[in-house]
């Protein structure tokens, strides 16, 4: 499931404008948002990695979200993808990349596919993807965008992410896009030594938090408070 996040720094509105531009300007546009969205909204606030960078100027946003939000999809928020669900805001979605700090050819376990963006962008990055979606529908909509941008490198399976994916584990990273009230066993035990989880945790307010598997145990860190939807699932009986 993608969250809603707490919008990290200032939204920027843009002014009226007084003739609506055709279908055709919007398509023409597209690479120029994006290249505005990663200088104003990820480059401003502090997200230094090349890789991360270059993923959100060539991944096309505006075909993760629906027809009726696409116009907005390039805006400093999240946006909705149906089933109560949102696409997270582009500089969450660039933070955590720079966090999970995998190169490319690592292996990622993402537990919340959503609208599938964040698994295009840690694609683009040139890192192997193993996503669950609890949602059938967004788990279908999102293996159906994929094959239409012919997106290679991420492997979709639909169902409760709590268990992770253990016949491909370790993983160098492992990525959560809900929020559980406390870190997930299974998907620690699932992390490489060496390999970090970031991940939302708490009822409410939430801290984006990212934990270190060492050869000696775990390490934790807080980054930001954030807001995402609840982990749903097997993690409510724990």
């Amino acid at each position: 499931m993608m969250g809603w996040q707490l919008l990290v720094g200032a939204v920027v509105m843009a002014g009226c404008v007084t003739d609506k531009p055709s279908q055709v300007d919007k398509t023409n546009n597209w690479a120029e948002q994006r290249s505005r969205m990663v200088r104003t909204q990820i480059q401003a606030r502090g997200i230094r990695s090349k890789l991360v960078l270059d993923a959100l100027g060539s991944v096309p946003r505006h075909e993760f979200v629906p027809q009726s939000v696409r116009d907005s999809a390039y805006a400093d928020s999240p946006l909705p993808i149906g089933e109560a669900q949102t696409i997270s805001q582009p500089y969450i979605v660039a933070l955590m990349s720079e966090l999970l700090q995998v190169e490319p050819g690592g292996k990622v376990l993402e537990i919340g596919t959503g609208s599938g963006y964040q698994a295009a962008i840690l694609a683009a990055m040139g890192v192997e993807v193993y996503s669950m979606e609890i949602v059938t529908g967004l788990c279908e909509r999102a293996q159906e965008t994929f094959d239409r941008l012919k997106i290679e490198l991420i492997h979709v399976q639909c169902g409760d992410g709590y268990r992770g994916w253990p016949e491909e584990a370790p993983f160098d990273g492992v990525i959560v896009t809900a929020a559980p009230d406390k870190i997930p066993e299974p998907l620690l035990k699932q992390l490489a030594i060496g390999g970090r989880m970031v991940i939302p945790v708490g009822p409410f307010n939430q801290d984006l938090k990212v934990i270190t598997r060492t050869k000696d145990g775990f390490e934790e860190e807080s980054i930001i408070p954030v807001r995402f939807v609840p982990m749903t699932g097997e993690i409510e009986k724990q």
